[in-house]
């Protein structure tokens, strides 16, 4: 099964795909997504859109799965990042597939272990789980982060519905 992990953001969306074969993990692909923040609010999010369904017609996933939002001190960017995960996810499931929904917590849980790990945790349980991975920065890390807790709720869901 191919696997799309999404981190949204209107400046800067990461993305990793990962190929899930039973418990076996293999990188296919990872990067970042960036937008001209001097272009107006609607032509950010046309071009997110933009560059998601080519993201997909690319790596054709069999699902994807997408960060959640969390609540900044600033609500203009909390609202900002809504509407490009909205974008994110919208263009995600305009092919079909299933979008699943994490929170970073839960995330963090599943690569590292805890919840409140750092961010070079996750970078580096990531180097462990996807050996000689090219991480393309944070934002990527996180997405293929994402697309690996994805992986791991989808191996449980499965065992759960064989017994």
């Amino acid at each position: 099964m191919i696997i799309l992990g999404l981190d949204p953001g209107l400046g800067t969306t990461g993305w990793g795909v990962i190929r899930a074969d039973g418990n076996r993990l293999s990188h296919l692909g990872n990067g970042q997504l960036k937008t001209d923040a001097k272009e107006p609010l609607p032509r950010r999010l046309s071009h997110l859109d933009s560059m998601i369904a080519a993201l997909m017609a690319d790596h054709a996933p069999d699902t994807a799965a997408v960060e959640e939002v969390f609540v900044n001190t600033n609500p203009q960017t909390t609202l900002k990042l809504g509407q490009a995960r909205g974008v994110v996810i919208c263009a995600a499931a305009r092919t079909g597939i299933e979008v699943g929904e994490y929170a970073a917590r839960l995330v963090k849980k599943s690569v590292v272990g805890v919840g409140n790990a750092e961010k070079p945790q996750v970078h580096a349980m990531i180097q462990r789980l996807l050996p000689g991975v090219k991480i393309a920065g944070a934002d990527a890390a996180d997405a293929l982060a994402v697309a690996i807790c994805h992986a791991h709720h989808l191996a449980s869901a499965r065992r759960v519905k064989v017994r």
